[in-house]
C-alpha cells in the first residue's frame, strides 16, 4: 500500500523501516499521519517481519502535533476533540503493541506526541546532539494521550522531572530518565541500530512475541479505562480558559498571559 505521510519497506531479512516522511512539517502528527499509522502497524502485526525500526525522515523525529490538526481542534467541541484523542490513543495503543520488537531510531528532535512515539519503542537508539520536550503545558494543555506511555517508559519519578514544566532536554537527559537507551553521534546510528537488531534474527519470532507480551502484562496498567481517563482530561484541559488563551497565543504568536518577566 502507498502512504503519503509515511513510508514502509521491508529488507530479505525481514526488517522492516517505518518512516515518518513529512520532513517539511518536522514529521508532525497529522489526522492523516495518525490514521496511516493505525494501518501500518495492523500490517506489521500480520506480515512476516521479524524487527521494525522507526524513524523520521529529515532533521526532525517528530515534532508533535501538526498546526493544522491543532487549529481544527482549537475549533471544535468536547466530542470531536475526544473522538480524535482517542484515534490517536488508538495509534500509540497498536504500536505499543505490536507483537515484533519496535526499535526507535531517533534522528532528530522530538516533543509531545514524539515523545509518546518515543515511548512505545521497545528501544530507542537516538542522536546525540537534538533537544527534546513535553511542551503542552506552554499551551495550556497537558500530555494527557501520551502519559500511559510515557509513564511506562520512565517511571513515575523520571517522569515528573520533566513532565509538567515544559523544558527542553538533552539527548544525555534523555538516556538517563530512560527515553532512549543509548545516545551515538548522528554518524554511528545507523551502525548502532543494525547492531540493537541483529540479536533478533537468531531469536525464535513467536517466543519474541511471547515475551513483549509477558513484558506488557507485567508492566503498568493500560487498558481501556487508562485510556479514557487519559481522553478525558484532556478533553477537559481543552475546555480550560488557560488552553483557550494559550492556543490563541501561540497562533498570534505572543506570550500567553501567564508568563511571567522573571
Amino acid at each position: 500500500m502507498t502512504y503519503e505521510t509515511i513510508t514502509l519497506e521491508t529488507d530479505t531479512r525481514g526488517i522492516a523501516t517505518l518512516t515518518l516522511n513529512r520532513p517539511d512539517k518536522h514529521n508532525a502528527l497529522s489526522s492523516r499521519m495518525i490514521h496511516e499509522l493505525t494501518d501500518a502497524a495492523a500490517r506489521l502485526a500480520q506480515d512476516d517481519s521479524r524487527v521494525v525500526i522507526l524513524t523520521g525522515a529529515g532533521e526532525s523525529f517528530c515534532a508533535g502535533g501538526d498546526l493544522g490538526w491543532m487549529r481544527e481542534q482549537f475549533a471544535a467541541d468536547r466530542a470531536t476533540r475526544m473522538a480524535e484523542a482517542r484515534t490517536l490513543a488508538g495509534m500509540l495503543g497498536a504500536l505499543n503493541t505490536l507483537p515484533k520488537p519496535l526499535i526507535g531510531r531517533v534522528q532528530g528532535q522530538a516533543f509531545g506526541g514524539g515523545i509518546g512515539m518515543m515511548s512505545v519503542c521497545d528501544v530507542c537508539i537516538i542522536a546525540d546532539h537534538p533537544r527534546f520536550g513535553l511542551t503542552e503545558t506552554r499551551l495550556g494543555l497537558i500530555p494527557a494521550t501520551i502519559s500511559p506511555y510515557v509513564i511506562a517508559r520512565m517511571g513515575e519519578g523520571r517522569a515528573r522531572q520533566v513532565f509538567m514544566s515544559a523544558r527542553l532536554f538533552s539527548a544525555e537527559e534523555a538516556v538517563r530518565l530512560g527515553l532512549a537507551a543509548r545516545a551515538v553521534p548522528v554518524t554511528e546510528l545507523d551502525e548502532a541500530i543494525a547492531r540493537e537488531v541483529k540479536p533478533y534474527l537468531s531469536a525464535a519470532p513467536g517466543a519474541v512475541a511471547r515475551s513483549k507480551a509477558l513484558a506488557r502484562a507485567l508492566g503498568p496498567r493500560i487498558d481501556d479505562a487508562v485510556i479514557e481517563d487519559t481522553v478525558a482530561r484532556l478533553a477537559d484541559a481543552w475546555d480550560s480558559p488557560e488552553a483557550q488563551e494559550g492556543i490563541a497565543a501561540f497562533f498570534d504568536k505572543r506570550k500567553p498571559s501567564w508568563v511571567s518577566s522573571g
